[in-house]
This record gives C-alpha cells, structure tokens and sequence, in this order.
C-alpha cells in the first residue's frame, strides 16, 4: 500500500512540474495562443468557442481576465496585445 502511494506522489509531482524548465512560449504565436487557452478556456467544453487567436477569442480572453472594455488595453491584432496579456497570466 504505501509503495501505491509513494508512486502516486512522484507521478503526480512529475506531472505537477513537466514544463518547470520549459522554455515559455513566445506572445502571439500558435504555442502561446495554446497556453492562454489552458490558462483561460474560451469554449463551453464541448468543442464550441471561437478560433485561437481570433478577435472574438481575445475579447472573451480579456472578459476572463476582467479588463474588457478598460481604457488604455494595446490594441487586440498588436504584439503588444499579447505582451500584455502574458503579463497578466504570468503575475497570477
């Protein structure tokens, strides 16, 4: 019985710290839209959401986020868009 456990712990912390050393994914590109998808999911859970990288993927990024509609938020189809959200999910 506890050898079972000792194996749980371990895959669970090795699971829990895979991307650890990971190298992060540049802003704006088809890997970081991935992690913001993971970090924030867009769709219902059932397949349904809009396009990764999409303008009506970045707003409903920015309602999880709760900044939708502040003043001063980069332009969404700008890099700095991206930086700044990889900011926000980095800080958390």
């Amino acid at each position: 019985m506890k050898s079972g456990l000792l194996v749980t712990a371990l895959f669970t912390f090795l699971i829990a710290n895979a991307h650890a050393g990971a190298e992060p994914a540049a802003p704006c590109s088809e890997a970081w839209y991935q992690y913001v998808e993971t970090e924030l999911v867009s769709g219902d859970g059932q397949g349904h959401g809009p396009d990764l990288g999409s303008d009506e993927w970045k707003g409903v990024i920015e309602f999880k986020l709760g900044i939708r509609g502040q003043a001063g938020l980069p332009a969404r189809a700008s890099d700095d868009w991206c930086q700044y959200i990889d900011g926000l999910l980095r800080a958390r």
